[in-house]
């Protein structure tokens, strides 16, 4: 099999930490050539630094100006990998606006605006990967996820609409749905999270999925299936599972 990633140029948006940061130190030993992009300009040029062929560009997804200049600065890249995850616990009883929008842009147009960029040359070359990064929090709506759990399932649905579009095409598009991940942003949470994961083991498990023949990859597995079949359960049974922690 064609190794995906020696020697091939990928674009890691949301590399400065968690499953991106991850993904990065893994790709790198794989030989890979990387883009890495996030907001913060100092963790992203230390990581860069520390790596043998990697090169910072930050800039924030939900500017779309920032955008163009930081694709046009990426260049030709053989992979993409939208890994951006803005996260706030947030109940419809304690709605704030604007962190809702914040979620929704980071989380969903950015990806749109990232895209309008990266999928035109990959098209004209009929080759190249494009790595969605949704989450087990897409599949059905749940207790305490306002903002965060829409804008992951509108996600994880562009993903489908681009692998109806190109399946005939050289393009590879995947769509990778992790659960829980330690990181700064799970830390946010107060209740038990089961079959947590290192950023580690999560970059693991997303780069065999990026290898093999599945469109979707969901894991861990026996967490994902609750939440695959929760949108086949009646909806009063499967809040059940889910009991929703008080609001602030």
């Amino acid at each position: 099999m064609t190794d995906l990633f020696q020697n091939k140029t990928w674009w890691i948006i949301g590399a400065s930490e968690g499953l991106g940061r991850a993904l990065a130190e893994a790709l790198d030993e794989r030989g890979a050539h990387l883009v890495l992009s996030a907001r913060g300009a100092n963790r992203l040029q230390d990581l860069a630094a520390s790596l043998k062929h990697a090169r910072a560009v930050p800039f924030d997804v939900t500017d779309s100006e920032a955008v163009e200049t930081a694709s046009r600065e990426a260049g030709a890249v053989d992979g993409m990998i939208y890994c951006v995850g803005q996260y706030d616990p947030m109940h419809a009883q304690e709605w704030n606006a604007a962190q809702v929008t914040l979620m929704t842009k980071a989380n969903f147009t950015g990806a749109l605006d990232v895209l309008a960029h990266a999928l035109p040359p990959m098209l004209a070359r009929d080759r190249g990967h494009i790595v969605l990064i949704g989450s087990l929090a897409g599949y059905s709506g749940l207790p305490g996820a306002i903002g965060y759990g829409a804008s992951k399932a509108a996600l994880m649905h562009l993903a489908e609409n681009l692998q109806a579009d190109l399946r005939n095409t050289g393009l590879s598009i995947k769509q990778i749905n992790p659960g829980f991940i330690r990181t700064r942003l799970t830390a946010k949470n107060t209740f038990e999270m089961p079959f947590i994961l290192s950023p580690e083991e999560a970059a693991r498990r997303t780069l065999r999925a990026i290898e093999s023949r599945r469109f979707a990859t969901a894991f861990p597995a026996v967490f994902s299936w609750l939440f695959r079949a929760g949108r086949f359960l009646p909806r009063g049974l499967f809040l059940r599972l889910f009991p929703s922690p008080k609001p602030n």
